[in-house]
């Protein structure tokens, strides 16, 4: 009976033991969420020292957590010290990152010249169903391949972005973007008087569509295209673009 006793005993105190121990993390991960979520919003607000301190907290608390990490990697990305950066992904990617934090380490990854990973990267991101913007991540991709000079699988994927989200526009522009690069200017020139037939006062549609003719030396079409787009647009700083960009033509 003793014996029976003293191992019940022992049982229990084990038991609170590990319920104190459970207790103990529990808090210990409210808090790094607490400081993770802190250190998220001054850096949405671009206060950086803020988002620093509150991030480093965090991971401190909860060195495995790869949001957290990730997080600190946009941080040091903002502040310019892309080489700290990495060293904050590369320790992200040990302990089973999302896609978001793969999207964004190919994104680094692009500002550093690496194409070809930075696509393994966006590919990685893709792969999981789950992921809540796949539309930007096949923009990113798109990048990654004009980059390394193929074009057509750029475009595919920007259309493959267009597809799941109809209503961004970014990807549309891009693959006109990559018809230029290509030497395929005729097929740019139709995608940008595509878009602004739908959106007459879309200014980016309406620069790339100049570039293209100033560059074929259709001056007076780019003139009628402009005094059009000024009487279109609405927003004042356009219209002042467009009247700007009309009188530099005009001294061509």
């Amino acid at each position: 009976m003793r014996v029976a006793a003293l191992l019940l005993c022992l049982s229990l105190v084990a038991g609170c033991q590990s319920a104190a121990k459970l207790e103990d993390e529990a808090k210990l991960a409210k808090s790094a969420g607490l400081h993770y979520q802190l250190g998220i919003d001054a850096l949405n607000k671009n206060n950086m020292p803020k988002a620093f301190d509150e991030l480093l907290r965090a991971n401190k608390l909860a060195p495995e957590r790869a949001d957290i990490l990730d997080a600190l990697g946009v941080a040091w990305i903002v502040r310019g010290d892309l080489k700290k950066a990495e060293t904050y992904y590369k320790q992200a990617l040990q302990h089973s990152p999302s896609a978001a934090t793969y999207n964004n380490y190919g994104g680094l990854l692009m500002q550093m010249g690496d194409y070809a990973k930075a696509e393994t990267f966006f590919r990685k991101a893709l792969d999981d169903p789950r992921y809540r913007n796949p539309d930007l991540v096949y923009i990113n991709l798109g990048d990654a391949l004009v980059a390394q000079g193929r074009f057509d699988e750029a475009i595919s994927s920007y259309r493959q972005s267009r597809r799941l989200n109809p209503r961004q526009e970014l990807s549309r522009l891009k693959e006109a973007q990559a018809y230029e690069q290509s030497s395929r200017k005729h097929y740019a020139k139709a995608l940008y008087e595509a878009i602004l037939r739908e959106q007459p006062a879309s200014r980016p549609a309406m620069q790339g569509l100049l570039v293209l003719l100033e560059s074929s030396g259709n001056l007076t079409e780019a003139r009628s295209r402009l005094r059009k787009f000024g009487k279109q647009s609405k927003n004042p700083e356009d219209v002042a673009w467009a009247s700007g960009e009309l009188q530099r033509l005009s001294r061509l």
